[in-house]
């Protein structure tokens, strides 16, 4: 087990109703006015908008308003959230909606808190010196954001998409009902199920020796998700399996899962570009169509572990004179899973021709100049050849 250090300071509020604390708890901690921040639709239909707006008000906590976020969040509205937060002097940032939303939010915090602009940072990865408060109040099981330390961006001048990680972007506090997943769309929620998935499994996946503990935590989150995930998709309303996946999805991306190891999130980087490039790709089924193919690109690197895998998490029978077979029927069996939940299994299906590979490769090495860390260091030549096993 690696040397680590776990920080997890955000304060969960979970459960059905916790979004009416939302004001109560803003103001006891001193923050009188705020930024509301939210994409558009869904929470203006579903309600939970408005719960907020009134609990701040009952708590005498002023705000404006910022929406309009998308899908792969936009470095330009960031842009102009941080000018609309300073005119307004406001206290405290509240992302009113899913991992979009709350990446946008954390970028708006970043450039507020740290006086540059947020791309730049991330671009030249700037590591920030100041924290801006923030609150999360989810409406979807998938990114983790609203206890990670990373957000993800998009430039669609550049068709850059890029994450950043520092301890500074863990909210303050998220509120979480499972509630109001009951309407999310079947594709959207399976892309939350993979999404949440692939935070635990680039964490399990990984060169390191042996760690026991953090793998038996890592395969219990797998299972449950992913019974709790065919559960949801029979039964949309399975108030239980919902409150499963929501949990997961802040457990999956908090560190938990990585502790004592070093995760390198291949997989991620490699779709980024995917996301970015197309912007109508959704990332848990960029990650459903990429991740199979580059587990049968390094499996035989590490056997053992993609055995185990298969086994513990897949209900695959150990062949024990045979452990390779062992991995390569988890895998089948892990992409057969995320077929049933109606996810892609090809870049085809995602809409990715191939045409479209030298310049996602070129995107994702930066030119030929860096490699993406794996089991083997992954450069143009090994990301086209996981590109040709997805297609």
């Amino acid at each position: 087990m690696r040397d680590f250090i776990y920080y997890a300071p955000t304060k969960v509020f979970f459960g059905k109703g916790v979004e009416k604390q939302v004001g109560p708890t803003l103001r006891a901690h001193g923050f009188k006015h705020v930024l509301v921040h939210f994409g558009g639709g869904s929470v203006v239909r579903n309600g939970l908008l408005e719960i907020v707006r009134q609990s701040l008000s009952s708590a005498g906590v002023t705000y404006v308003e910022l929406g309009g976020v998308e899908p792969n969040p936009k470095i330009a509205l960031i842009r102009q959230g941080i000018e609309f937060a300073k005119k307004h002097k406001i206290e405290c940032i509240v992302a009113v909606g899913g991992g979009s939303v709350a990446d946008s939010a954390k970028g708006i915090a970043m450039g507020l808190s740290n006086g540059m602009d947020p791309w730049k940072m991330i671009r030249e990865k700037i590591e920030p010196v100041k924290r801006f408060p923030l609150a999360v109040v989810l409406t979807i099981a998938a990114a983790g954001s609203e206890m990670s330390y990373s957000h993800v961006v998009s430039d669609p001048t550049s068709n850059l998409k890029r994450g950043f990680n520092h301890d500074s972007l863990r909210p303050d506090f998220a509120f979480e009902n499972p509630e109001y997943t009951y309407g999310v769309s079947p594709y959207q929620t399976a892309c939350g199920i993979v999404d949440t998935m692939m935070h635990t499994l680039e964490r399990y996946f990984t060169p390191d020796a042996d760690n026991d503990l953090t793998d038996r935590i890592s395969e219990g989150l797998l299972v449950a998700v992913k019974n709790a995930g065919a559960r949801v998709m029979s039964d949309p309303s399975d108030y239980e399996a919902r409150a499963t996946l929501m949990w997961a999805s802040t457990l999956s991306h908090n560190g938990l899962t990585g502790c004592g190891k070093a995760p390198l999130f291949p997989v991620h980087k490699i779709e980024h570009d995917l996301s970015g490039l197309h912007d109508s790709v959704s990332h848990g089924a960029g990650l459903a169509v990429l991740f199979p193919a580059w587990a049968r690109y390094v499996y035989k690197h590490d056997v053992r572990k993609f055995a185990q895998g298969a086994v513990r998490i897949w209900g695959v029978e150990m062949d024990h004179d045979h452990p390779e077979r062992t991995a390569l029927e988890g895998i089948e069996v892990m992409q057969r899973y995320f077929a049933s939940l109606g996810m892609p299994t090809t870049l085809a299906g995602l809409g990715i021709v191939e045409a479209d590979y030298p310049k996602l490769v070129e995107l994702t090495t930066e030119n030929g100049t860096i490699v993406i860390k794996s089991y083997v260091d992954l450069g143009k030549k090994e990301i086209l050849e996981i590109f040709s096993l997805a297609s």
